[in-house]
């Protein structure tokens, strides 16, 4: 009897940026459980048995998946982006942790995917190139004071920031507030990569100024990478690219460094 069970990560959207070991999980597993939109992204042939859910249902899904598992399916739980980060990895552990002896026995495996915030980064340039945090501002699963110590800490420290789930109808005002937050530690013109579908049809990529940046241009699929002190835009062959240099002003190589201009304009 299989008694396996794989949580699998698609990656933004594009089946070129759908890893190879996943594609491969993906093909020959007899379940296929994940949340409905994103089983439609799946853009490799499957013969496995599909069990779409509801987009708040992670808990339910994880245990119906692991339950499918014990009974000797072969299951790939799907997640876009990358399963370990705000995805379906955790929820499947979660529920082994609650009652460790319903579901002995079952060989767990995460497959990686391609974040998210690493798309949006490619798409754009390098904005990730040097220390970064990743915060998802939904606070459905834990206290917005906490999110908001968190994105305090994160922006005081210079961190690039990447925010994941920054606005909903059900949480209208929390992006607004991390703006503010994040506005007490950058200058306004620290530019704002806004990415939303990134690998999709209807993909959109561009870059505001913080302080010119409002919530109503962003809606539930959009990620956003606020730059450090050290992120800058330059023009490459015509279009505008946004990086963080690996080299930090006050390093025993900074001498090596273009100084530090916040936002500085294109080039």
């Amino acid at each position: 009897m299989t008694r396996r069970l794989s949580v699998v990560g698609l990656g933004p959207g594009r089946a070129d940026w759908c890893l190879p070991a996943a594609a491969d999980r993906l093909a020959t597993a007899t379940d296929l459980v994940g949340y409905g939109p994103y089983l439609d992204l799946i853009a490799v042939p499957t013969v496995g048995r599909r069990h779409p859910s509801g987009n708040r249902v992670e808990a339910d899904r994880a245990a119906f998946a692991l339950d499918l598992a014990a009974g000797g399916a072969d299951v790939a739980v799907v997640s876009s982006g990358d399963p370990g980060i705000f995805a379906m990895a955790a929820a499947v552990f979660e529920q082994v942790e609650l009652d460790p002896p319903r579901w002995s026995g079952i060989d767990i495996e995460v497959i990686p995917g391609v974040t998210a915030a690493q798309a949006a980064a490619a798409r754009i340039g390098a904005p990730l190139g040097h220390d970064f945090c990743t915060i998802s501002l939904s606070d459905v699963l834990k206290p917005w004071e906490v999110v908001e110590r968190r994105i305090e800490a994160a922006a005081g420290a210079d961190f690039v920031l990447a925010f994941y789930n920054p606005i909903s109808r059900h949480r209208p005002w929390q992006l607004g507030r991390a703006l503010e937050i994040v506005r007490c530690h950058r200058d306004g013109a620290t530019p704002v990569v806004v990415a939303r579908q990134v690998g999709r049809p209807d993909e959109e990529v561009h870059v505001v100024e913080l302080g010119r940046l409002v919530p109503d241009d962003v809606d539930m699929r959009t990620v956003l990478v606020i730059g450090s002190s050290t992120t800058r835009t330059v023009a490459v062959n015509g279009r505008e690219v946004v990086y963080t240099p690996r080299r930090y002003a006050g390093s025993l190589d900074s001498a090596l460094v273009v100084p530090a201009v916040v936002g500085r304009p294109a080039i």
